[in-house]
């Protein structure tokens, strides 16, 4: 794990996380009209993304990665830490795939509004 939390790190993989979160800002900032058909769901999508997703990424996910990043994992430290830190990540793993998949059906029927 600790070779794929260096290994994501990259352009290609930032530039999506972040690039669908600029998208989502400027989505929820255009979605502030709400006579305009389909702002509901831009709003919900967006906001889903960007909380659901980024933010868990950064609040929860990160700090449980560098976490993992100092400790020898052939150790006896390493292995107790390895045990909390695969509950934990799991668990905000599937809660931010879940608000991704949310904020996709959103801003999927977002688009049904012309």
């Amino acid at each position: 794990m600790q070779s794929i939390n260096i290994a994501v790190i990259n352009p290609l993989f930032m530039t999506a996380l972040f690039g669908t979160a600029a998208a989502c800002i400027f989505l929820a900032f255009s979605s502030f009209n709400w006579h305009q058909p389909g702002a509901v769901y831009l709003s919900i999508g967006s906001l889903l993304y960007l909380v659901g997703t980024v933010g868990v990424t950064i609040a929860c996910n990160v700090p449980l990665n560098d976490a993992l990043a100092k400790v020898d994992p052939g150790s006896a430290e390493g292995e107790r830490l390895w045990v909390s830190y695969l509950v934990n990540w799991t668990i905000w793993n599937h809660i931010r795939s879940a608000a991704a998949l949310a904020a996709s059906a959103a801003l999927a029927i977002a688009l049904r509004y012309p």
